[in-house]
């Protein structure tokens, strides 16, 4: 059984159509560890925690994927391209996280939890796909309490990299998601 946040999430993207025919197109790609993640999680969440009659537009769908066996960018596109065709006029982001260590400057990633642990902020590395028998499941190495709290805050393994660190206060400045989201927390450590 899920707990509770976990299942408060789930019931979130149940009830959102346009998340669950987003869920279908990821999942549609077959792609290892695969996951729609990050923005398309936690603008749904917040949203529901302001009451907000309309979805926050998204500035992409992360999907994020991990395959050792193919690190080229050029594959990524087509899947994005596929998913284009597909869903069209969504803003796709598709990222192999085996690829992306070495763009982040990171040692080896051993999984999609694993790169997405090694994210700036809190609320963000959470992901969800749909299984074959269409069961929503979650990714959330760092929990869902912070997003569901409202706070933002670096990751742990942001705390560890001074140039992790200054990522996530020169994102926090980019983001300014307090705008959007009156509620939210962002602790500038």
């Amino acid at each position: 059984m899920a707990c509770k946040l976990e299942q408060t999430l789930i019931d979130m993207i149940c009830a959102d159509t346009a998340m669950l025919d987003v869920l279908r197109g990821v999942r549609s790609l077959e792609l290892p560890d695969s996951w729609a993640a990050a923005g398309f999680i936690r603008n749904c969440v917040w949203d529901r925690l302001h009451a907000f009659k309309e979805p926050t537009p998204l500035n992409d769908i992360d999907v994020v994927y991990f395959d050792p066996t193919d690190l080229n960018k050029e594959t990524e596109k087509q899947f994005e391209a596929i998913l284009e065709e597909a869903l069209p006029g969504k803003p796709w982001s598709v990222k192999n996280q085996a690829r992306m260590a070495a763009v982040n400057g990171d040692p080896p990633y051993r999984d999609s939890a694993h790169a997405l642990a090694c994210w700036c902020e809190t609320p963000t590395p959470i992901g969800a796909r749909l299984t074959s028998d269409d069961q929503i499941e979650l990714i959330a190495p760092l929990g869902l309490g912070d997003l569901f709290d409202l706070i933002v805050r670096p990751t742990p393994h942001a705390h560890a990299h001074l140039d992790k660190l200054a990522q996530y206060r020169e994102r926090m400045a980019r983001k300014d998601w307090p705008r959007f989201w009156p509620k939210v927390k962002v602790l500038n450590l």
